[in-house]
């Protein structure tokens, strides 16, 4: 069974850094596209970062553009979300997400998630 799991969340004050971490035991891993995603209370998840196994990035939400870096290690099967700059409206839960195909926006794509970190960035 594929599982996904996220490590790296926690809370922080504005302007801080964080870094997250996905490991997966998904075969064939660099074949998958690897995901971010965020769930603020009562709104949707949205989608943040997404990346490749080429390591060709797309960055969902315009906000965070220029402060979080997704990378991923198609050895060790570890994405990673490099989160600088952090801003109370980062607060949520972040999900990370596998897609057997292309990279897409829509979280409703995805085929696997991990259970989510909490991010909690005080003003």
């Amino acid at each position: 069974q594929v599982q996904l799991v996220e490590s790296g969340g926690g809370s922080v004050q504005a302007g801080g850094s964080l870094t997250l971490s996905c490991a997966s035991s998904v075969m064939y891993y660099s074949t998958y596209c690897m995901g971010w995603f965020r769930q603020a209370p009562g709104k949707k998840r949205e989608g943040v970062a997404t990346i490749l196994g080429s390591g060709s990035t797309t960055y969902w939400d315009d906000s965070v553009k220029g402060r979080f870096t997704i990378s991923r290690d198609n050895a060790k099967k570890i994405v990673y979300l490099q989160m600088n700059s952090l801003k109370p409206e980062d607060t949520a839960m972040y999900y990370c997400a596998a897609s057997r195909s292309y990279c897409p926006g829509d979280p409703d794509m995805y085929n696997y998630w991990g259970q989510g970190t909490q991010v909690t960035v005080s003003s």
